[in-house]
């Protein structure tokens, strides 16, 4: 019998996946130490039970280079083979140039064009949509897209609210041209401006004590209204994943795994029930490295495919939501 082909055709797929997080480890124990919380109350209102953190003299970029190198090992694709580097992050190793420019000297991608994203959590997704792109209309034929972050450094240590929920690292994809039935079936984003002060971080920006002229050291921290950040997440999540599934030319059934940001636990249940998607078609690493922003997505894939869950054939579908706000959505047959 012969198996009709269902959903669009890819020019693009993924090719290699790899990752690098630190080797410092902060528990909810941990942070029992720290701030007024338990590991009760984190576990059960998150699902985090602990996340890397980086520490003094280490770099994003250095993150990068090894999850990078991962990818490009798995994919079998030398660095001077790249057209395009496209780095996710909003904790750049510098204010300029793009640290995708220190990745891309160090690998020797020399023949690469590199720059960076800034689209906090949905990043990755942004990334990998430009390079789809880019491949799909033939102005490239192999790139690399990094998504990572150094969040824990922007936590402030007193609010228990936001500083349990982030951890650090990096993920990163090769992607090839193809002409086959596997790859990138459906990208989609958006953004949507109206609730920047849910969800940001001043930091060096323009916006702070180099306006006002009056410094703060609060200005280095990440600020969350985590209860209505919730309520945004799931419904744009959701409909995100219709609209993402759909422009594949799929149905939610034709799903075999969910790989969604690891923000929290409570919205990824709730994104997955409104889906009618099981809990055992979830892949969640969110207990062993917390919220890593862009990172988040293409940690999640490289273990599930170093793991042996997502297997060859399979169509997995991941949405990501981000202050802003930003989201996105990609449907990829492996």
């Amino acid at each position: 019998m012969t198996e009709v082909f269902k959903g669009t055709k890819p020019a693009a797929r993924i090719a290699g996946t790899g990752h690098s997080v630190p080797d410092k480890i902060l528990s909810n124990a941990d942070l029992e130490k720290i701030v007024d919380t338990s590991d009760e109350w984190i576990t059960t209102r998150t699902g985090i039970k602990e996340r890397r953190m980086v520490s003094r003299g280490e770099k994003t970029s250095d993150y990068c280079i090894r999850a990078a190198r991962q990818a490009l090992n798995d994919a079998q694709v030398d660095p001077i083979e790249l057209d395009l580097i496209i780095l996710a992050t909003i904790s750049g190793d510098l204010r300029f140039p793009a640290t995708a420019l220190i990745v891309q000297n160090a690998i020797g991608a020399k023949k690469a064009t590199a720059w960076d994203v800034s689209a906090t959590c949905s990043g990755f997704l942004f990334g990998l949509y430009q390079a789809e792109m880019a491949i799909a209309c033939g102005r490239a034929k192999k790139a690399l897209i990094i998504g990572s972050e150094f969040l824990t450094p922007m936590n402030d240590w007193t609010d228990r609210t936001t500083c349990v929920l982030f951890g650090d690292g990096a993920g990163a994809v090769v992607l090839n041209d193809t002409s086959d039935e596997r790859g990138i079936l459906s990208i989609t984003n958006g953004t949507n401006g109206d609730q920047c002060d849910l969800l940001y971080c001043i930091g060096a920006g323009t916006a702070g004590s180099f306006n006002s002229g009056e410094p703060s050291d609060g200005e280095k921290y990440l600020r969350m209204n985590g209860n209505e950040v919730f309520k945004h997440a799931v419904r744009i999540l959701y409909r995100t994943a219709i609209e993402t599934v759909k422009l594949a030319g799929l149905e939610v059934a034709d799903i075999d795994w969910l790989v969604p940001h690891q923000a929290n636990i409570r919205i990824i249940q709730a994104v997955a029930e409104r889906l009618n998607i099981p809990m055992e078609k979830v892949f969640l690493n969110i207990h062993k490295y917390g919220n890593t922003s862009s990172a988040s997505v293409p940690i999640a894939l490289n273990e599930a495919r170093r793991d042996g869950i997502i297997k060859d054939g399979q169509v997995i579908l991941s949405v990501v939501f981000g202050g802003g706000f930003t989201w996105g959505g990609a449907v990829v047959r492996f």
